[in-house]
């Protein structure tokens, strides 16, 4: 292609534009290899969420209960590794953007293929990280459903970064240990690298408190604080959300089996009450642990007649919401530690913690943890 006429050839196209001696290779395998790990981590963590939340049928009954705190360290992965991804991506976009100017802008179809692919691996990164950021904070301003866009952005990106990767192994190879340099540049390579992992050391310390305890003293910018919240536990749906602030005089519990039967409020905590010692763990990444009070959902399924390895459907009193039905798999009901909670920390339940009972299990996502439950029904 011919150069491009004179006019054109201001800011970013002007010869000499970019001077800075990282715009090299070195520097950009350096901070690929960081990017790359941090997006992997964020990839398989974010698989792990969404087989949790919605499993195909022939993974649920084979979904474990233990370790107790599996989802929340892998929710808790998830979020801090795609956050340190983001000033990461924006290092790793800066130390190669020059290429993005660079004139003829396809040299053959193939090179026209290999910048086509880049683009997309960009944008769907960029979009993946900033969805996911804009998760945390629970807003949601596109038209799109986010849980099963996100899950496929999530896909395009690590395949794209695969391809990425294949066609340039060789440009890798020749550079991923350290090469020789000149002073100068050496040191502004090393400053360089050090401000990147500066500022992914301080997203990271200022953000993971809502899922690390012991970094919670530094939780500054993270959008929650997991020991603030009614009862001692954050709330993402209230009970005025749901339309469940007042519950009906004449609730009872259903638990519908080979024998059915119902239970009032009353009738439920005369049962053998256990406590267990459990997190609350969200998709945005906060998690917090609370001891609850409650009846064992494997005696509830059994006196209705319902044999161990009984999976059961559970339907809240909130009118709508995409969680107002849940099914748990049968490694959840057999669980000793699921329990149809009453009570939480030694107190009845709050409204917005799901008075007059909620479910609480291990290694499951918070969504799934059902509040002002009404009815548990087995399907075996």
């Amino acid at each position: 292609m011919p150069a491009p006429p004179a006019f054109l050839r201001r800011g970013p196209f002007r010869e000499g534009a970019f001077t800075s001696a990282l715009h090299e290779p070195r520097t950009v395998v350096v901070l690929g290899r960081w990017l790359g790990a941090a997006l992997l981590v964020c990839f398989l963590t974010g698989l792990t969420s969404h087989l949790l939340q919605d499993p195909p049928g022939w993974l649920a009954p084979h979904l474990p209960a233990r370790p107790v705190n599996g989802y929340r360290v892998t929710q808790g992965l998830h979020v801090i590794s795609g956050l340190a991804a983001i000033p990461l991506a924006g290092a790793k976009l800066w130390a190669v953007y020059p290429r993005l100017f660079e004139w003829p802008p396809a040299r053959s179809v193939l090179h026209a293929l290999e910048r086509l692919g880049i683009a997309l691996l960009v944008a769907a990164v960029l979009l993946e990280l900033f969805t996911g950021l804009l998760n945390t904070l629970q807003w949601y301003p596109w038209p799109f459903p986010f849980r099963q866009t996100h899950f496929w952005l999530g896909w395009l990106a690590t395949g794209g970064l695969l391809v990425h990767l294949a066609v340039k192994a060789p440009l890798i190879a020749a550079h991923w240990w350290r090469r020789a340099a000149g002073a100068r540049a050496l040191a502004q390579r090393r400053a360089f690298l050090a401000a990147t992992t500066a500022a992914v050391g301080t997203v990271t310390l200022v953000t993971a408190g809502q899922s690390v305890p012991w970094l919670r003293g530094l939780d500054l910018l993270a959008p929650r604080r997991p020991d603030l919240g009614p009862q001692g536990l954050p709330v993402n749906r209230t009970a005025a959300q749901a339309g469940t602030v007042t519950v009906p005089a004449d609730w009872r519990l259903l638990v519908d089996g080979p024998r059915p039967y119902r239970l009032t409020l009353l009738e439920l905590g005369e049962l053998p009450q256990h406590s267990v010692e459990l997190p609350i763990s969200c998709v945005e990444g906060w998690s917090a642990s609370a001891r609850w009070t409650g009846v064992r959902l494997s005696d509830l399924v059994r006196r209705a007649g319902a044999p161990p390895g009984s999976a059961v459907r559970v339907t809240s009193l909130e009118a709508e919401g995409p969680y107002r039905v849940m099914e748990m798999p049968a490694p959840y009901v057999d669980d000793p530690l699921s329990l149809l909670a009453l009570r939480v920390n030694g107190e009845v339940l709050a409204a917005d913690h799901g008075f007059p009972a909620r479910v609480i299990a291990p290694n499951r996502p918070g969504v799934l943890q059902t509040k002002w439950v009404t009815r548990i029904e087995v399907i075996v």
